[in-house]
């Protein structure tokens, strides 16, 4: 397959997947059940946070979480009602690698940042400085609360990994016109700076496709995708999620 072709089949599939149709039993799904832009993007980091392994496994912790808080998931946190199915000291399993002990340090220090700025979207407009953030500054600064206040190991300790799931926080949060994606920082975020969430899958699948020589899941490979996705989707390189998702189901 040439260049060229490569590019007009990531275009097809980019129009065929991203629908509302992609919603279903993908964990953005939660994010477009709760009311208000509070809610959503709580719904939204708390869902990626806890994306990766098996969806039938992890997608049902994400609605367990959303159901205990009534959907109003901002208030939950904020008021730190989460300890009380997540207590501090509870060393039995949450999922995974994540006992309830992990869980509650994780939302505890989501709590305090939603009590200092009271929402992560003014959190990254105050570390901002009232410029444009790139993606990987977002990324950064995230990563670096967390890191700072013990993330109990649900968000990476720094932006040399991959950082997948927050990469796709940010797509979510960033990008408009979406059937998906919410948009909701798209004013203070360099859209074209977002960053392809890379894992083993979307690496293998790029690699494929000749977009990737590296088979390394780190934050330079993911940047490295990006920078091609940017040339194929000029200004918006994670309209290539979908596209790369698509080509994943189709040659399976």
């Amino acid at each position: 397959m040439t260049e060229l072709q490569t590019n007009e089949l990531l275009k097809q599939y980019a129009v065929t997947y991203e629908t509302r149709d992609f919603l279903k039993g993908d964990p953005s799904w939660f994010m477009h059940q709760v009311s208000g832009e509070a809610n959503q993007e709580a719904m939204a980091f708390i869902a990626s946070g806890i994306s990766y392994g098996s969806r039938k496994q992890f997608l049902p912790k994400i609605d367990w979480m959303r159901q205990q808080a009534g959907g109003e998931i901002d208030v939950w946190i904020r008021e730190g009602r989460y300890a009380n199915v997540l207590p501090s000291d509870a060393n039995d399993c949450f999922y995974r690698l994540q006992t309830k002990s992990c869980m509650n340090k994780f939302l505890h220090s989501y709590q305090l940042l939603l009590d200092k700025y009271d929402s992560l979207g003014s959190y990254l407009r105050h570390q901002s400085g009232g410029h444009v953030m790139t993606a990987l500054q977002a990324v950064e600064q995230i990563t670096n609360w967390f890191a700072l206040h013990g993330s109990g190991g649900v968000i990476p300790k720094n932006a040399q990994s991959a950082c997948k799931r927050v990469c796709m926080f940010l797509r979510w949060m960033v990008r408009t016109d979406s059937p998906v994606d919410l948009g909701l920082w798209s004013d203070f975020i360099d859209r074209s700076s977002l960053i392809m969430p890379l894992d083993t899958h979307v690496m293998q699948q790029a690699c494929k496709l000749g977009l990737l020589k590296s088979r390394t899941t780190s934050m330079s490979t993911a940047l490295r995708l990006s920078d091609v996705m940017n040339t194929i989707f000029p200004g918006d390189p994670l309209r290539g999620d979908f596209a790369l998702f698509g080509y994943g189901v189709n040659n399976q």
